[in-house]
């Protein structure tokens, strides 16, 4: 059930809540792989991983360098993808189409490919873990967008649980972490937002990245889960 000596690759795993996750799956003793779009983002990983974890430049919308990427990474176990820029968080009449479809390529079509090209070198007990969001199930203002792209990773996961069985496919559902996704807000509104999310939360408190990789480690380990969407939103959606 652990990940002892298992290679877990993680794709947007320099930051936020994909660090979290390697730094988590290296502390069980799992072989971690990260790749990022921006080298200076990758270097400054590798300095708080262990030794022996490795990282690469890569664009998941690349498809070719994508292919080499997994060419270069070999067999390994489990493929976790949170790559994204920041949200995307504005009105539909403020927002260009063309803004729209970039925001969708990093992170829906950024994923179908990574699965695509990455699948194949998945040993067998392998899974798959994508990323979604709450906002999916509930939107506010200003976030159609991201809304529309948590309610297609809910339905890529299932589909992907079928047709790649019995490699498992599974998808987290954050709520608002204090992570740098929310760094396109003035200072000011994101640190009201994180005051008033702790106070709305039953938890008490904001989430940080580490409390949302857990449910990562946990879809890696358990081998009896797939097609599922775990959400970790410290009781967001119920209030």
């Amino acid at each position: 059930m652990g990940l002892q000596g298992q290679r877990v690759v993680v794709v947007g795993g320099t930051s936020g809540i994909g660090l979290a996750v390697a730094e988590g799956a290296a502390r069980e003793g799992a072989d971690v792989v990260v790749a990022s779009r921006r080298q200076e983002n990758v270097d400054a990983a590798l300095k708080v991983l262990p030794e022996g974890a490795w990282g690469r430049v890569l664009d998941a919308t690349d498809e070719e360098a994508v292919r080499g990427f997994f060419a270069a990474v070999g067999g390994y176990d489990h493929l976790v993808f949170t790559a994204g820029d920041a949200l995307l968080l504005a009105t539909v009449a403020e927002t260009s189409v063309e803004a729209a479809r970039r925001f969708l390529d990093t992170r829906l079509f950024g994923a179908y490919t990574v699965v695509k090209q990455g699948v194949g070198s998945i040993r067998p007990g392998g899974s798959v873990v994508l990323t979604t969001g709450t906002a999916g199930q509930r939107p506010l203002p200003g976030s159609s967008v991201a809304s529309a792209l948590c309610g297609a990773m809910e339905s890529l996961t299932r589909a992907l649980a079928v047709e790649l069985a019995p490699v498992r496919v599974n998808v987290v559902s954050p709520g608002v972490v204090r992570t740098d996704l929310w760094r396109t807000l003035p200072e000011a509104a994101r640190e009201e937002l994180y005051r008033s999310s702790a106070e709305s939360l039953p938890v008490g408190r904001m989430g940080e990245p580490a409390d949302v990789a857990e449910a990562y480690l946990y879809l890696m380990r358990g081998g009896y889960s797939t097609g599922s969407v775990v959400v970790v939103d410290g009781g967001g959606t119920l209030v």
